[in-house]
């Protein structure tokens, strides 16, 4: 006499045939997302729906069930677990499709932060190679603009004659890193000094 009876058993257990593969949840899961398809689909039960359940009674789901997995789990729990072979873009779909707002936030944002993830990559910079006199050199340090970082410093020995010295001449290399504003100048130290070569290159 204390067993569950099957209406009440049927009325909170609702079998899922997505794609071709069952599942079986609760109707306060599926319904935890009111406008959600699911929750119309199973807890809003009416005649029209009625030719939408196959031969065992489960509600048939037209969708890919590879991805339904993440879905019915984030109703459960409120959490977004997708094993790492899955795309975020495939769960992204299906999210959009049973229209589970939250869960869509939720996937953009894991989408979005993937991207940055991916486009910082290897860095890549720019090189400027800098000719200047000994006693330019302070000068052309202190004077680099902001994100450029002193690489090497090459003398070439004292190729120019001004006045009576010799002036000892070097190739000063700076570099940047390579990001969306590449526009970047080097303060000139002087007027003789000259950018010899700029190139990019990977690190």
């Amino acid at each position: 006499a204390g067993a569950l009876s099957p209406p009440a058993a049927a009325s909170k257990w609702v079998r899922l045939n997505v794609g071709g593969t069952y599942f079986v949840s609760t109707r306060q899961t599926l319904c935890r997302e009111p406008k959600s398809f699911l929750c119309r689909l199973c807890c809003q039960d009416g005649p029209e729906l009625g030719s939408d359940k196959d031969e065992t009674g489960a509600y048939l789901i037209d969708r890919d069930p590879t991805y339904f997995g993440p879905i019915l789990n984030y109703l459960r729990h409120g959490k977004l677990i997708i094993n790492k072979e899955l795309a975020e873009e495939g769960v992204l779909e299906e999210a959009e499709f049973y229209n589970i707002a939250s869960l869509v936030r939720l996937v953009k944002e894991r989408i979005r932060d993937n991207e940055n993830r991916t486009s910082q990559g290897p860095v890549k910079h720019v090189y400027r190679v800098l000719q200047c006199q000994e006693e330019e050199l302070t000068q052309m340090v202190s004077t680099m603009s902001d994100g450029w970082k002193f690489e090497q410093l090459i003398s070439i020995g004292s190729s120019y004659n001004y006045g009576n010295e010799d002036q000892a001449e070097f190739l000063c290399v700076v570099s940047r890193e390579l990001n969306n504003s590449t526009n970047g100048i080097v303060k000139e130290p002087s007027e003789k000094a000259k950018i010899l070569q700029e190139r990019g290159s990977r690190m």
